[in-house]
């Protein structure tokens, strides 16, 4: 059995070699010819997974270590008989401590209110952050029946931070889920935070807006657009949910996944054996750390992708 493994991946070219013939690379180096003999990919969201990759492989299996999905053509997948998963809520409290920083650098008041739009495995622990800091909190989560709707966190609400998947169809399409209207609608100065994925947020009615913002996740990352980077109040290379405790939580979940889906004993991944690279305790942690990250990109926004391959784990 043959597996590619993106090598940002961490832990699973060492537990899985026993059992396969594991390839561990570059996200770039995941093209058609070298998955063509392969029967399972383990990516990340850099790697599109569709026809033109797929078609004419042996692949019977994707995993992607992320929470979110949008880069894997999953009608694509299931038409043509390939199992795909995801890692749901493996790195949520990273992704939650993020946020909470964001309020520390922005000076956020415990008495403000906060909306927080998608209330899934990290909108929850968003929620429960901001209630134990003491701040009002309105959940809107339309697809769950959660909450208010999103024009009362709109009209209420002094930080709104978005937790959604990005969607274009359906019922509740997340697409520029904050636009023109949305952005209307709210406070002059409330703050707009986004670290689900880039398109849930317009950036251009953002700019036309004039309030401030944070984001982790942009628009055609990692072509930043300069004065959205510019004008951002903190922004930083979709790494809020970097973090040790969450990249072990996908690797063991993608592992978990691929021993079932073909058989192989059931592994646990021991952090002992394996070391983690980078060394976590390197991570950059201490207070303020998300302001040294926007100085880093706003000098340097070409480097986006060198800056979070290099990103030191917290």
């Amino acid at each position: 059995m043959r597996i590619v493994i993106d090598r940002h991946i961490p832990y699973l070219a060492e537990v899985l070699a026993p059992y396969a013939e594991v390839q561990a690379v570059e996200p770039e180096a995941v093209t058609p010819a070298l998955v063509r003999e392969a029967d399972a990919l383990v990516v990340r969201t850099r790697t599109r997974v569709d026809a033109d990759l797929l078609a004419g492989s042996r692949v019977r299996m994707v995993a992607t270590a992320t929470i979110g999905y949008d880069h894997i053509d999953t009608d694509w997948c299931e038409s043509h008989g390939v199992a795909w998963v995801s890692c749901p809520g493996c790195n949520a409290q990273a992704v939650c401590d993020y946020i909470e920083e964001v309020l520390e650098e922005m000076h956020v008041a415990p008495d403000a209110t906060i909306g927080v739009v998608g209330v899934g495995h990290v909108g929850s622990r968003v929620a429960d952050m901001a209630g134990r800091r003491g701040m009002t909190v309105l959940l809107c989560d339309p697809p769950k029946g959660i909450g208010v709707s999103r024009e009362e966190v709109a009209d209420r609400c002094d930080i709104i931070t978005f937790h959604t998947p990005l969607t274009g169809t359906g019922p509740h399409p997340t697409y520029h889920l904050c636009d023109e209207a949305f952005l209307r609608r709210c406070k002059p100065q409330a703050l707009i935070i986004n670290a689900a994925r880039g398109g849930v947020v317009d950036e251009q009615a953002l700019l036309d807006s004039g309030r401030p913002f944070v984001l982790d996740t942009w628009e055609n990352e990692p072509h930043l657009r300069p004065e959205v980077l510019r004008r951002a109040a903190l922004a930083s290379m979709h790494i809020a949910g970097y973090s040790a405790e969450g990249k072990r939580n996908a690797s063991q979940m993608c592992l978990d996944a691929l021993c079932a889906f073909f058989g192989l004993p059931a592994c646990v991944i021991d952090e002992k054996a394996v070391p983690l690279y980078p060394n976590p305790h390197e991570g950059d942690s201490a207070p303020g750390w998300i302001g040294r990250i926007t100085s880093r990109l706003k000098a340097s926004p070409a480097d986006f992708e060198q800056l979070r391959k290099n990103y030191k784990l917290r």
